[in-house]
């Protein structure tokens, strides 16, 4: 009980320093924050009456691949700053101290999703500022949400993993930028229908489809389509959990390396 609970409060601390960091960084409000509610406006601005979706607006259209846009953005930013505390040497000094190892790391994504959940909080907003009216039941918002906290982990997991193994913050942030394109090559802001064959093909088979499919659906208050429901969810699970473990194996492997 008592290893459990340092481990918790050990967590913690790394959780607020990392907010601290944050906070104290104006490039991570623009971001991880400002940059994807711009985002949600321009493509609304720009694009809502050239691109025609049938049986949709388009600014109800693009809500859920904003989102993962903005998931994306602030992926980035975790990369960065995870990259940033490996090659500065703060993590083997944080290593030194009786703390356990994986509050390190644990703490860099709880201070992830934390500002992934402000960023959507934004995002939302700024979608119901162009007219985006949600109709979703009890049902559909549960799912909605776990898909949306589900990308951020499984998201949060990519960017530390590339933190961890990019030799320079620079090159964490252009390795990061992946995760960033994905919504565009998927069905978040065209149907998949319209993009070109390679590309067509890519976004069929790609997490971000079913995962942004069900939450259109979700959001809308349409029909919830079950297989592609659990595709979403076992792509999030799956992601999530086999990232975790990369990462925490080259973490270790780094730290005792060193």
């Amino acid at each position: 009980m008592k290893t459990e609970f340092k481990r918790w409060n050990d967590t913690v601390t790394m959780t607020k320093r990392c907010l601290l960091c944050s906070k104290r960084n104006p490039d991570t409000l623009l971001t991880s924050i400002l940059l994807p509610a711009l985002m949600m406006i321009l493509f609304v601005s720009l694009y809502g009456r050239i691109i025609q979706v049938e049986g949709v607006s388009y600014a109800n259209y693009i809500v859920p691949g904003v989102f993962m846009q903005c998931i994306g953005q602030c992926a980035s930013v975790t990369a960065v700053m995870v990259n940033r505390d490996m090659t500065s040497g703060i993590v083997h000094r944080f290593c030194t101290l009786p703390i356990k190892q994986g509050a390190v790391l644990n703490g860099h994504i709880l201070e992830a999703l934390i500002r992934s959940t402000v960023t959507s909080v934004v995002v939302f907003f700024a979608a119901l500022l162009l007219g985006v009216r949600p109709a979703m039941g009890v049902l559909d918002a549960g799912v909605f949400c776990l898909l949306l906290f589900g990308s951020m982990a499984a998201l949060s997991y990519a960017g530390m993993l590339v933190g961890i193994t990019a030799g320079s913050a620079e090159g964490a942030s252009a390795l990061s930028a992946f995760v960033i394109i994905l919504p565009y090559v998927s069905s978040g802001f065209v149907p998949v229908e319209t993009l070109p064959p390679v590309m067509r093909a890519f976004a069929q088979y790609q997490p971000m489809t079913p995962i942004i499919d069900t939450m259109r659906n979700a959001l809308m208050g349409k029909p919830l389509e079950v297989d592609v429901c659990l595709t979403a969810l076992l792509w999030c699970a799956g992601v999530s959990v086999a990232l975790y473990l990369i990462s925490a194996g080259m973490f270790q492997k780094k730290v005792i390396s060193a």
